[in-house]
C-alpha cells in the first residue's frame, strides 16, 4: 500500500463490497478513513483496511453490523474469540450460553444481554430473509430462549431480559405478510394458564410464508374460548400448545375431539405434553417443521 493511503473505491474493491457500504460504516459506526492531508480526500490506512477486513468478515457471518462494529474496532489487534461464553461488556456480566449455535445466534445473545432491541431485531429480520422461518426458529432464536431460561434458572434473573428478546421475536414474527383470500382453516391455542405463546407465533409464521393461513389466539385460552372459537370457524387443525405438565391439561383435547365441529387434526404442541398420555387421535408433532409439514398437509392450498 503507498504510503498515502488507499481511496475508498480501492478499499470497496479490496473488500468486495460497495463504496455506499463502506460511507454507511463510516456515517454509522465510526470506521472510516483516518489519514488526512490538507486539500485531499481522507485516505484509508492499513490499521482501517484491517478494522473493515473484521466488519466485512463478521457481517457475513451474520453478525449485526452495530455488533461487529464493535469488534472491529479491536483491529489490527485480534479481537476477542466470539464464543458463547465471552461477556457482553455491558451485559452486567452474564453471558448467554447457546451451545453450538452458529454466529447469528452468538450475536443475538450478546444482544439481548445488552438489551440492543435494534439488534436484536436486525439480526432475526436478516436470519428469517436468508434462512427463512424454521430455520431461524431453530437455529437463532430457540438457542437463545434456551440459553436465557439456563440462565434464569442458575441466576433468578435476566427476566427482562426475555421479555424485552420475547417482544422483539414477536414483532418480528408479525411483520410476515398474512396471505389473504380464503379464511383461514387453522386455530392455534395455548391451553388454559400456560403463558409461553412464542413457539405458536413461530409455527403461524411459518405458516404464512408458505401460504397458509391461521387464527391465532395466543396465550392462556380457557377452554369455554377455545369451544366457542370451534364452534364458530370450524378450523381443520387446531394446535393446543403447553409449555409444562403444569398446563397441559388433557381435557382440553378431550373437549376438541367431542366438538361438534371436531377438527380433522389435534396437534398437541410442546414439551408439557406426555406422548404416551395423548388421547387416541391426538398428533404430537415433533419440531416445528413437523408441525408445519402436519398443518400444511390438512389444511395447505388445495386440500379443501
Amino acid at each position: 500500500m503507498a504510503d498515502e493511503g488507499l481511496s475508498a473505491g480501492a478499499v470497496a474493491r479490496r473488500l468486495g463490497v460497495a463504496v455506499t457500504t463502506l460511507r454507511t460504516w463510516h456515517q454509522r459506526y465510526g470506521l472510516g478513513p483516518s489519514s488526512h492531508v490538507p486539500g485531499h480526500h481522507r485516505r484509508y490506512t492499513t490499521e482501517d483496511l484491517s478494522r473493515l477486513e473484521v466488519m466485512r468478515r463478521l457481517t457475513a457471518e451474520g453478525i449485526a453490523p452495530a455488533e461487529a462494529a464493535r469488534w472491529a474496532r479491536y483491529a489490527p489487534e485480534a479481537p476477542p474469540a466470539l464464543s458463547s461464553e465471552t461477556p457482553a461488556r455491558s451485559g452486567g456480566g452474564f453471558a448467554i450460553p447457546v451451545g453450538r449455535a452458529g454466529p447469528a445466534a452468538r450475536g443475538l445473545a450478546r444482544a439481548a444481554i445488552r438489551l440492543d432491541v435494534g439488534a436484536m431485531r436486525e439480526i432475526m429480520l436478516r436470519a428469517v430473509t436468508d434462512q427463512g422461518v424454521v430455520s431461524t426458529w431453530d437455529q437463532v432464536v430457540r438457542p437463545v430462549l434456551a440459553g436465557i431460561g439456563e440462565r434464569h434458572m442458575a441466576t433468578k434473573r435476566l427476566i427482562e431480559v426475555e421479555h424485552l428478546f420475547s417482544r422483539t421475536a414477536t414483532e418480528v414474527l408479525a411483520a410476515i405478510p398474512r396471505p389473504g383470500g380464503e379464511p383461514p382453516r387453522v386455530l392455534l391455542a395455548c391451553t388454559d394458564e400456560e403463558q409461553h405463546s412464542l413457539p405458536l407465533e413461530a409455527l403461524a409464521a411459518a405458516l404464512a410464508a408458505d401460504g397458509v393461513g391461521s387464527r391465532l389466539l395466543g396465550a392462556r385460552v380457557p377452554p369455554a374460548a377455545l369451544s366457542d372459537a370451534v364452534d364458530r370457524t370450524g378450523p381443520a387443525v387446531v394446535m393446543l400448545w403447553s409449555h409444562a405438565a403444569e398446563t397441559a391439561h388433557l381435557a382440553q383435547l378431550l373437549a376438541l375431539q367431542d366438538a361438534p365441529r371436531r377438527p380433522v387434526l389435534i396437534l398437541a404442541g410442546g414439551p408439557g405434553w406426555t406422548a404416551d398420555a395423548l388421547p387416541e387421535g391426538v398428533v404430537a408433532p415433533a419440531d416445528l417443521a413437523d408441525a408445519l409439514r402436519l398443518t400444511k398437509a390438512w389444511a395447505g392450498p388445495g386440500t379443501r
